[in-house]
C-alpha cells in the first residue's frame, strides 16, 4: 500500500496543495531569471558592448550557481528551507533593482553573480521538499510536472518582454515583482511542507560524488546539451543558409518540446523504470544528432527538434527521479545542490568547448560535440547496468 493511501483525505489535501505551492514557486522564479537573460543582453547591444563580454556577463550566473551549491545543505539545516528561500527570494528581488539601477557591464558581472547564488537555494529547497513529500508511485509524473511547469516559466520570461519591452523600468518591475511573489507564496505554502530533512548523516558535496557520478554526469550532459544548442544552433543553420526567423522558430519548437514532454517521459519512467527511461532519453539524444544534418531542411526537422527539447531535458528529469528513488535525509538535500553544481558547470562548459570544434570542422562540429556528449554518457549508463 502505497503513503498516499493510508493519509486521510485532509493530509493528502494538504500534500498536494503544498505540492502545487512548491511547482508554482518555482515556476515563477523561472519567469523572472528567464527574463534577466535576453533583457541584459538587449542592454548591453545597445551599449555597444562585445559579444565576448556580452557571454562572460551571462556565465556569471550560472558561476553563481557553482560557488553555492557547497553552503546550501549547512544553510537549509541551520535557517530552515522555507526561511532560506524567503530570504533568497528578496535578495533576488533587491539585486535585480541593482542591476537596473547601475546599467554598466563591469557593475553587473558581480551582480549577475549574486543573482545566481540567490536564485540556486530555492530551486534545490524546493526540489528536496518535492521529491520528499512526493508519493513513490507517482514521483515520475509529478517530477515530470515540475520540470515541465520550469521550462515553460523559463520561456514565458523571454516572451514577457514583448509585453514590457526592453526599455526603461518596466521590465525590471517585472523581474522584481516575480521574485518578491516567490516569497509570497513560499511563506504562504510553508506551513503544508515538511522540514528539511534532517535524518543521516550530513553529506558534502564532494561526498555526493562518490555515491552518484553517473546521475551528476548525466545532470552535467543535459545542461551541456541545453546551452550547446541555445547558443550555437543560430550559428549552424546560419552556415546552411537558414533565415533568422526560421532559426528562431526551431529554437522556440526545442524549448516547447523540452517544456511539453516531460510529464509522459514522466509517465514512461513509472511504467517502465527510470533507469530504462533515461537511457532511452540518451539514445534519442543520439539519434537527433545522427538525424540533424539529413533532415534539417526538411519538414521532419520539425518533429526531430520538438522531441530533441524533451528527451535532451529528460535526462534531468530522470535523474531527479533516480535522486529521490535512491537517496532521502541530509544526501537528498545534498544531491540536490551537487545536482546544482553539476548544472552550472556543464551550462559554463558547454559552448566554449562546442565552438572551437565548429571552428575546426565546420558547422557540423555541432551534432558531432553533442553525439560525442550523448555517446559518453550511453557507454556510461550500459556499463553501470553491466554492472548491476
Amino acid at each position: 500500500m502505497s503513503a498516499e493511501n493510508i493519509l486521510s483525505p485532509r493530509e493528502a489535501h494538504i500534500r498536494w496543495a503544498a505540492m502545487a505551492g512548491i511547482i508554482a514557486t518555482v515556476t515563477v522564479f523561472a519567469v523572472a531569471q528567464g527574463l534577466t537573460y535576453p533583457l541584459l543582453s538587449f542592454i548591453l547591444q545597445r551599449q555597444a558592448t562585445t559579444s565576448g563580454l556580452i557571454g562572460l556577463s551571462a556565465a556569471m550566473t550560472p558561476l553563481g550557481f557553482i560557488v553555492s551549491a557547497p553552503f546550501i545543505p549547512a544553510l537549509s539545516r541551520r535557517l530552515g528551507g522555507a526561511r532560506l528561500a524567503i530570504l533568497c527570494s528578496i535578495l533576488a528581488a533587491l539585486t535585480l533593482i541593482a542591476i537596473g539601477w547601475i546599467q554598466n557591464v563591469w557593475a553587473w558581472m558581480p551582480l549577475r553573480l549574486l543573482l545566481g547564488v540567490f536564485a540556486n537555494p530555492l530551486y534545490v529547497i524546493s526540489e528536496t521538499w518535492l521529491i520528499s513529500i512526493t508519493p513513490a508511485a507517482r514521483r515520475g509524473r509529478i517530477m515530470g510536472l515540475y520540470s515541465s511547469t520550469v521550462s515553460a516559466g523559463f520561456a514565458i520570461g523571454p516572451l514577457s518582454l514583448g509585453l514590457t519591452g526592453t526599455q526603461g523600468w518596466p521590465p525590471f518591475v517585472a523581474g522584481i515583482a516575480a521574485f518578491f511573489a516567490c516569497g509570497f507564496i513560499v511563506a504562504a505554502v510553508a506551513p503544508r511542507v515538511p522540514k528539511m530533512p534532517a535524518e543521516g548523516e550530513a553529506t558534502s558535496l564532494g561526498g555526493f560524488f562518490v555515491l552518484a557520478p553517473l546521475l551528476l554526469f548525466a545532470v552535467f550532459t543535459a545542461a551541456a546539451f541545453e546551452q550547446i544548442l541555445l547558443s550555437l544552433f543560430a550559428v549552424y543553420g546560419a552556415a546552411l543558409g537558414s533565415a533568422e526567423g526560421r532559426i528562431a522558430s526551431l529554437i522556440t519548437c526545442f524549448i516547447a518540446g523540452n517544456a511539453a514532454m516531460q510529464i509522459l517521459l514522466g509517465r514512461i519512467a513509472e511504467r517502465f523504470g527510470s533507469r530504462r527511461a533515461m537511457s532511452f532519453c540518451v539514445l534519442a539524444c543520439l539519434a537527433g544528432c545522427l538525424l540533424l544534418p539529413l533532415v534539417f531542411n526538411a519538414w521532419l526537422i520539425w518533429p526531430l527538434i520538438f522531441v530533441w527539447g524533451g528527451v535532451s531535458f529528460g535526462i534531468y528529469t530522470m535523474s531527479l527521479i533516480q535522486l529521490g528513488e535512491r537517496f532521502t535525509g541530509q544526501t537528498l538535500i545534498a544531491g540536490n545542490a551537487a545536482f546544482a553544481f553539476a548544472w552550472g558547470v556543464g551550462g559554463i562548459a558547454g559552448s566554449p568547448a562546442a565552438g572551437p570544434a565548429m571552428q575546426l570542422i565546420g558547422h557540423q562540429g555541432l551534432p558531432m560535440s553533442l553525439g560525442l556528449l550523448s555517446c559518453v554518457l550511453a557507454v556510461f549508463l550500459m556499463a553501470e547496468r553491466r554492472r548491476a
